[in-house]
């Protein structure tokens, strides 16, 4: 039976940092708001998770756990299947979290004051966990692309590297905020960079799954074993079955070294105990969930091609990027006019929508917004005839 993706869940008063904290998180005032902001799915993950979880439960007994020989074989079949990209069982180090694994080895691979290189636009908890470490965010501005979106400044970056010598970079890949899929020769192009300059890759790669149609990822893992002692690849099933508070994510670390570096960090921090219904939650989804995600990504296909329909026919001041990857709208606002402050006052009172400020995601995001397409389209069509309520200021 097919997954209906346009039935609406309610998702108000049960904890959600989307739907009842936007006040909180975003200073967004008034009833009827439609949370756009938090990139998270609006849809109930896949049936076969809620089954596992539910008999997991009627166990009733939650001790010490560990990851069993089935949460590797997931996680390794899963990414040969889907990538193929053959990883080895003992390259998975587990936490929980991308995000917390990503400051323990800027903790870990770089000193108090160093930088560390991220590519803007870039995720605002990026530079939360770069800043709030005593290091220092060293950006490498994307540049507008017509036909992809954006690309790589390799010369910007190189000079980067040359003048203040990072000894690590974290690498968006697919990109969030801008959907950006890397390909292999631009990663190549990078690596070889990375090698010159002696720096570490640490490459988030939580986006991977969630692709749009003909498009291929390929990971910093896939591009030859010359670049496995300064690659790190961050993955987890949360995005792409939407688990997000079920924390649990996988590093994949080809070398040792890295590899006994990570771990020891998550000892340090005690972050050697795993939940259960975590591992429960990401061995099902990954071994039995893969045609729920077929049948989500062809709807968010849909909900993008949609979107991006009605914005050149009926919002002339909006440009959308164009995307490979991720549920995410990447649109520029620039054309009204406003600055940051009055283009986030306008979208809210005036569109009754809770964007994501692109201001959020560095100085390469002014005058831009992200909007979260992981919705039902009943939300897309109320997303949408509130912008149309929009007009430059020049009319």
């Amino acid at each position: 039976m097919k997954t209906d993706f346009d039935q609406v869940t309610d998702r108000h008063n049960t904890g959600s940092l989307k739907w009842d904290f936007m006040q909180r998180f975003t200073g967004a005032e008034g009833d009827g708001l439609l949370p756009m902001w938090v990139s998270d799915y609006d849809f109930p993950s896949p049936p076969n998770v809620r089954a596992a979880l539910h008999q997991r439960a009627e166990h009733g007994v939650f001790g010490y756990s560990e990851r069993s020989r089935e949460y590797y074989a997931a996680v390794t079949d899963w990414f040969l299947d889907r990538h193929r990209l053959i990883i080895q069982p003992e390259w998975i180090c587990s936490c929980e979290g991308v995000v917390p694994g990503l400051s323990l080895l800027v903790q870990a691979l770089s000193q108090p004051g160093e930088a560390v290189v991220v590519q803007g636009p870039y995720y605002g908890s990026f530079n939360k966990i770069i800043s709030l470490n005593g290091r220092s965010l060293l950006e490498n501005p994307l540049l507008p692309d017509a036909e992809n979106g954006y690309v790589m400044d390799l010369a910007h970056l190189e000079a980067q590297f040359r003048e203040h010598r990072p000894p690590l970079m974290i690498l968006c890949n697919p990109h969030n905020p801008t959907g950006r899929c890397w390909s292999a020769d631009e990663l190549t192009q990078l690596m070889f960079l990375c090698e010159q300059y002696d720096v570490t890759v640490l490459s988030d790669e939580i986006w991977a799954d969630l692709l749009l149609p003909g498009v291929r990822f390929t990971s910093v893992l896939s591009l030859g074993e010359r670049w496995h002692p300064r690659v790190i690849a961050a993955t987890s099933a949360s995005k792409t079955f939407g688990l997000s508070s079920l924390r649990i994510s996988n590093f994949l670390i080809p070398d040792k070294l890295l590899r006994e570096t990570f771990s020891t960090r998550l000892d340090a921090h005690g972050m050697d105990v795993f939940n259960a219904m975590s591992m429960t939650a990401a061995t099902t989804a990954y071994r039995y969930s893969g045609r729920w995600l077929d049948e989500l990504l062809v709807y968010l296909a849909e909900n993008r091609r949609w979107f991006e329909y009605q914005a050149r026919e009926f919002l002339p001041w909006c440009r959308v990027i164009p995307s490979q990857a991720t549920y995410l709208l990447w649109m520029d606002c620039r054309a009204l006019g406003l600055d940051d402050d009055a283009l986030r006052d306008a979208i809210i009172s005036e569109a009754g929508i809770v964007p994501s400020m692109g201001a959020g995601f560095g100085p390469s995001g002014t005058g831009f917004i992200r909007l979260n397409l992981g919705c039902p389209r009943e939300y897309l069509l109320q997303a949408f005839s509130g912008l149309r309520r929009l007009k430059p200021v020049s009319l």
